[in-house]
């Protein structure tokens, strides 16, 4: 790109439909995102309680639905010009200011406000840009500029009042800022989405989380001593994110994505796209989880906390997996898909029978946590050697 383009948004989803990729651009944007998750993770390390959980999950639904918002722009009218890059290069500097607020012995919710705030405006202005020059989405972008104007000005005046009400203002705000896409489905129907791009932003997004595991692995390690037990404990853990890879990107499938106009009802497509909210949150989770894990092999049994962190969110992986397999067949005949859906499903109780009971070390566990995932990617494997591969599409860069 010449430094100096501009080039009006369009709708792109039109263009090359099934052949596009993800930019440079939208992979260096993630880069910020791979920061305010590691922070994310960073304190649900140091809290693992109820309350520690349950604001885990909230913040990062909020950074999730950041990202995902903007995915959303840029698969119906990314055009990469200079005024694009301008605006992507603003809300990072915005999420970067929400990782910072995530960070230090305690949370600062007015720079998390100011950040999000930031972000919510920049992405009205792109919508701007859009509804002025693609006449042909004006009735949904009109829509999305007052449901997400609206949710903006909610949020800027979030930095402003005490703690206690900027919590409600921030429910608030994301509340009609996720209930502005059901109000417009019907026109969203009309400009759809890219069945090779989006889904491949969302797979970015899986991977994402899953280097939360690696990363898991190497601090882990750091903090204790070279032994068998150890050694082993990190190759389980990087054999669970491993399988967890193979169990999401072996059966992923893009067609789902794509609303047709035509059919006013279906919820497929809203449950593929929100189901992958908990999948994120989970994997991210499950990283935390193995990183204790690793920290406390050879001090005895893993503490209830730390099991139920470890067991819970694999249970809540494998359960969207199932939910996101499930939304992607939409052929009654699929007999293959319907098998994964509950091979997911049927790895649950185990899951959960494993975290009743306080085993010698945490080695265990990961080995019995390990075992599952096996069971399940093999379970995999025979479903597709007896029903085959009834046409499904891979999420890749080529769509």
């Amino acid at each position: 790109m010449n430094i100096g383009k501009i080039a009006p948004p369009r709708l792109r989803t039109k263009e090359q439909e099934g052949k596009r990729a993800a930019t440079w651009l939208e992979l260096f944007y993630d880069l910020a995102f791979v920061v305010a998750v590691a922070n994310l993770s960073g304190r649900l390390f140091g809290d693992i309680t109820w309350p520690g959980m349950a604001s885990y999950f909230a913040y990062f639904a909020l950074v999730w639905w950041l990202w995902a918002s903007h995915t959303f722009y840029a698969d119906r009218y990314d055009t990469d010009d200079l005024v694009y890059r301008l605006l992507a290069a603003g809300q990072m500097v915005a999420i970067v200011l929400i990782a910072a607020s995530l960070t230090g012995e305690s949370l600062s919710t007015m720079v998390f406000a100011i950040g999000y705030a930031l972000a919510r405006g920049l992405l009205v202005v792109m919508y701007y840009r859009a509804y002025r020059h693609v006449p042909e989405t004006r009735d949904l972008v009109r829509g999305y500029l007052i449901g997400f104007g609206f949710a903006a000005v909610i949020w800027a005046a979030a930095i402003f009042v005490p703690e206690g009400a900027r919590f409600v203002l921030w429910a608030v705000a994301l509340a009609i800022d996720l209930a502005t896409p059901y109000v417009m489905r019907r026109e969203q129907a009309r400009v759809p989405l890219d069945i090779s791009h989006l889904p491949e932003r969302f797979g970015l997004f899986t991977i994402l989380v899953l280097g939360e595991s690696i990363a898991a692995v190497v601090a882990g390690l750091t903090h204790v001593s070279w032994s068998p037990a150890s050694t082993l404990s990190a190759a389980l853990a990087i054999g669970i994110a491993t399988g967890f890879w193979w169990l999401y990107f072996d059966n992923a499938r893009g067609q789902v994505v794509r609303r047709v106009a035509a059919v006013r009802r279906t919820w497929r497509p809203t449950g593929w796209i929100y189901t992958h909210l908990p999948l994120a949150a989970s994997l991210a989770a499950l990283a935390v989880a193995m990183e204790r894990a690793l920290e406390e092999v050879g001090h005895g049994a893993m503490p209830g906390p730390d099991r139920w962190l470890l067991m819970g969110s694999a249970c809540v992986a494998l359960g969207s997996m199932a939910l996101i397999q499930h939304t992607s067949n939409n052929q009654p005949e699929d007999v293959r898909s319907r098998g994964i859906t509950l091979n997911r499903l049927l790895g649950i109780p185990f899951l959960m029978l494993l975290g009743l009971f306080s085993v010698p070390g945490p080695q265990w566990l990961l080995v019995g946590l390990f075992g599952i995932v096996v069971a399940e990617l093999v379970g995999d494997m025979t479903l597709n050697a007896r029903f085959g591969d009834l046409d499904r599409e891979e999420i890749s860069g080529d769509g």
